[in-house]
């Protein structure tokens, strides 16, 4: 099913945002791996995109959530992790990753905000170098207690 907020490349995203930066938009971007979604990841991307005009959420490829969580992950594949984000009101843009990090691709979008959950060191933040050097700025969100991807799945496994 294609995905209207998906964009093809960073190519692609960058030509889509170019109208709404002369526009004067600010561009907010975070990234994620966004595996079983849940109140939590709802609650983060709703705060994110408060803190700008468009919200653009880069998302792990399927190779990379492997990398990162080990086998097994992502339990949802890309195209079914695109589609779920993309039907969230605070989501404007979505774009796939391969790398590890998202530092190229914050380095070539140049987001006026960069968003990570509290649960991460400011100082640790991917991109956060980049995004201040050209006048951004990097916020932290709270993030939901005893929510996430990895304790959905033990809840699920423990019955």
């Amino acid at each position: 099913m294609p995905i209207a907020k998906l964009a093809a490349d960073v190519e692609a995203l960058t030509a889509r945002l170019a109208p709404l930066r002369a526009a004067g938009k600010r561009v907010v971007f975070t990234n994620g791996c966004f595996d079983l979604l849940h109140p939590g990841h709802v609650r983060y991307l709703a705060a994110a995109r408060d803190r700008g005009d468009v919200l653009v959420v880069g998302l792990n490829s399927d190779a990379s959530v492997r990398r990162l969580k080990g086998p097994g992950r992502p339990v949802l594949t890309i195209d079914e992790r695109a589609e779920v984000l993309a039907g969230l009101a605070a989501v404007d843009h979505l774009v796939v990753f391969d790398e590890d990090t998202p530092r190229r691709l914050i380095a070539a979008l140049a987001p006026d905000v960069l968003v990570k959950g509290a649960d991460w060191d400011e100082e640790k933040i991917v991109g956060r170098d980049e995004v201040l050097a050209r006048g951004g700025r990097v916020e932290r969100i709270d993030v939901v207690p005893g929510l996430s991807t990895s304790e959905l799945i033990r809840r699920i496994r423990s019955g």
